[in-house]
């Protein structure tokens, strides 16, 4: 089951970030650079940093000069998280691309990458949830609502991580199939942002 392997790397790549707690640290990738566990690390590696990202620029007291040097960070880490998701799905697409599929197979709503991505952030979710409910300097009532939220996310991962075996199950098999479109963003284009191409 690849949701189980996933969720394994995530906490691994979540738990490592955490050590040092600093969002200029180098990834340590363990996982061989053509692997999907490598793939996956980067993945939620990507994911973790931005993580903190956002809390940084969300500090009331943080320089305009500061802002927006974190808000620039942001949007490179948005495309690097898409250039990752994109290179999952063509490993998967190469995985299968060998399956006779049936003739009434079926597309899914969204690629296997594009939910392995919302279970990456899930395990960012769940592990920075669950520091909330050790806090102890919040009201009964607050640490009441948290480990509600916390467990509300835990059966989201449940759940997911099924409908994500599910998917790959029925790719497998023939009963689905995919098909992958590139993230056509614009506003990274020097030649598609007019903000950027009506400055020539």
């Amino acid at each position: 089951m690849i949701s189980k392997s996933a969720n394994k790397i995530f906490n691994e790549s979540i738990d490592k970030y955490h050590i040092k707690n600093d969002v200029n640290q180098l990834i340590d990738n363990p996982y061989p650079k053509d692997s999907l566990e490598h793939l996956l690390y980067l993945k939620n590696w990507i994911d973790t940093v931005q993580w903190h990202l956002e809390d940084i620029i969300r500090d009331p007291e943080i320089s305009p000069e500061e802002a927006l040097k974190i808000k620039r960070w942001i949007d490179k880490s948005n495309q690097e998280r898409t250039d990752v998701v994109e290179y999952l799905d063509s490993w998967f697409l190469n995985k299968y691309k060998d399956i006779k599929v049936e003739k009434n197979a079926r597309i899914n709503t969204e690629s296997p990458a594009w939910a392995l991505d919302r279970l990456s952030i899930l395990a960012l979710k769940i592990y920075h949830m669950k520091e909330e409910t050790e806090r102890t300097d919040i009201s009964d009532a607050k640490k009441q609502e948290v480990n509600n939220k916390y467990q509300i996310l835990l059966e989201q991962q449940n759940d997911l991580s099924t409908a994500i075996d599910e998917l790959l199950e029925e790719i497998e098999t023939g009963k689905k199939y995919m098909k992958v479109y590139k993230q056509m963003k614009m506003y990274n284009d020097p030649e598609l942002n007019p903000v950027l191409y009506n400055k020539k």
